[in-house]
């Protein structure tokens, strides 16, 4: 496999991880509230929503400190080695690209991402993780 490849395959790969992430804080807020209201137990687990709350937590600090996130980076920097600084090189780079990023001012950003944080917030407390 040739080196350009190599680092596509890897930022596409890259970028899989970072479309996990936001599915994991989405998914994880919604399955929360239904695990709640279906009263299933593991939503209560103190681990699953320590890593929900940090996830959303270092994604509210880093865009009100005007961060990127650090997998955004690094999927660029393996682009760029590449050669191939656009997602036109590959379906999957493409298409998850497509739905992970899109075009708003910072500010629309840091306080969706905000809200959101906020709501996760509330459901440790409405919905108490078990004790550590």
């Amino acid at each position: 496999m040739e080196p350009a490849a190599r680092y596509l395959l890897a930022a596409d790969l890259l970028l899989f991880t970072h479309v996990l992430f936001v599915v994991f804080v989405i998914a994880g807020l919604i399955l929360v509230l239904a695990g709640w209201a279906l009263k299933w137990s593991w939503v209560r687990n103190p681990w699953f929503r320590f890593a929900h709350l940090a996830a959303i937590g270092f994604v509210v600090v880093q865009s009100w400190l005007g961060q990127i996130c650090p997998l955004t980076i690094w999927e660029m920097q393996l682009r760029a080695k590449a050669g191939d600084s656009t997602y036109t090189g590959s379906f999957i780079a493409h298409w998850l690209g497509e739905l992970l990023y899109y075009q708003a001012p910072a500010w629309v950003f840091a306080l969706a991402y905000t809200c959101f944080g906020l709501l996760v917030l509330a459901t440790w407390f409405w919905v108490r993780p078990r004790s550590f």
